[in-house]
């Protein structure tokens, strides 16, 4: 929708709006604020008061208007009308969003893809959207969004991806001119898959967009998503405990047939399913659950094999229904956390006895 005189904006960068009065330059608008002034604020950063969509794909974003002859200005007759924020009783919960989606889903090997932030509560979020660079942080995204509301973040090309596999979302949760529940201050870090990034099948069908998305929670009923990170420490302890297993004497033993190669079983739902629509958590954790009895049952009468099961870091529920598992259905099979080196905690390795 493209801006024009007279139309009523409001800021996507920072708090107010007004009334635009005129053009200034290509890119610029003037703006007249509620005491009358007229400043001039980016084009870009502006959205139409009373449009139902704000910016939910490429081609709905405000185009760039030709720039006047001179700067009109154009007097309100009328006071600006209040902008009432509509709430819902689920929202009085947090919950916060990324999502991904391609520009050309036809041509996933060469498109490059949309970042939305999506607020699905009562709330406005100063809010900070960072990517990890070496052992910094870079801002690509900062202002405040409003309650129950979509925004755009950025374009950015296949070639960016390996800068966004660590982005951090941090915000503060408020309401205006009303009381309202205390909320903490957020900084959530993900890991984004960016494999995903190329597998057409991985963008799924989803509330916030017409469009299927990648669609990562940062916040869900209140609740920030929390991801396992490897800490220096962690790493050096594991360090320490496989010098002490390097330094323990070896035993004498009879010759065995273990000279079969280790198998890798990848147990992430995305490797198993090509759609996972209408699956709850519950119904995939069984499916994984599933693919893990079968190769057990396949190889249980070779002696000595070695199988891997990754299952990832993550909440941990997989990994923990594996080792119950392996604790009371597989008793006499030997397991073990797999080569840290090569899978970091994501995967258990399993002996046939």
């Amino acid at each position: 929708m493209a801006i024009k005189i007279g139309d009523k904006v409001r800021f996507l960068n920072s708090v107010g709006g007004g009334v635009v009065t005129g053009f200034q330059g290509k890119d610029k608008v003037l703006v007249e604020d509620e005491d009358g002034f007229d400043y001039p604020a980016l084009i870009r950063e502006c959205v139409v008061v009373g449009s139902d969509d704000m910016q939910v794909h490429s081609d709905n974003r405000p185009k760039i208007q030709k720039p006047a002859a001179a700067p009109v200005v154009v007097k309100r007759e009328e006071p600006e009308e209040k902008i009432v924020i509509q709430e819902t009783p689920e929202g009085e919960r947090l919950n916060i969003y990324l999502a991904y989606l391609p520009v050309d889903p036809k041509a996933m090997q060469q498109t490059g893809y949309e970042a939305y932030f999506i607020n699905d509560s009562n709330y406005y979020l100063f809010f900070n959207y960072m990517n990890r660079q070496h052992n910094s942080w870079l801002s690509r995204y900062h202002g405040v969004i409003e309650p129950n509301t979509k925004i755009f973040l950025e374009e950015f090309e296949k070639a960016d991806l390996n800068d966004l596999e660590r982005v951090c979302v941090q915000f503060i949760a408020f309401k205006k001119e009303k009381p309202y529940a205390l909320k903490n201050s957020v900084s959530v870090e993900l890991r984004l898959d960016t494999v995903k990034f190329y597998k057409v099948h991985c963008f799924l069908e989803n509330d916030f967009f017409d469009e299927d998305a990648l669609v990562y929670p940062v916040v869900r009923q209140d609740v920030p998503e929390k991801e396992l990170l490897v800490s220096a420490g962690e790493i050096q302890q594991a360090m320490l405990q496989k010098k002490q297993v390097d330094k323990t004497p070896a035993r004498p033993s009879r010759k065995k047939n273990n000279d079969s190669p280790i198998l890798e079983v990848d147990l992430h739902i995305h490797e198993l399913l090509d759609n996972t629509n209408g699956l709850s958590n519950a119904d995939m954790l069984n499916y994984q659950l599933e693919k893990f009895h079968e190769i057990l049952a396949k190889y249980a009468n070779k002696k000595g094999q070695k199988i891997v099961f990754i299952h990832g870091k993550g909440d941990g529920v997989l990994r923990k229904s594996i080792e119950q598992e392996l604790r009371t259905r597989y008793k006499q099979y030997y397991y073990q956390d797999a080569s840290f080196r090569e899978y970091g905690f994501g995967a258990t390795m399993v002996t046939i006895k």
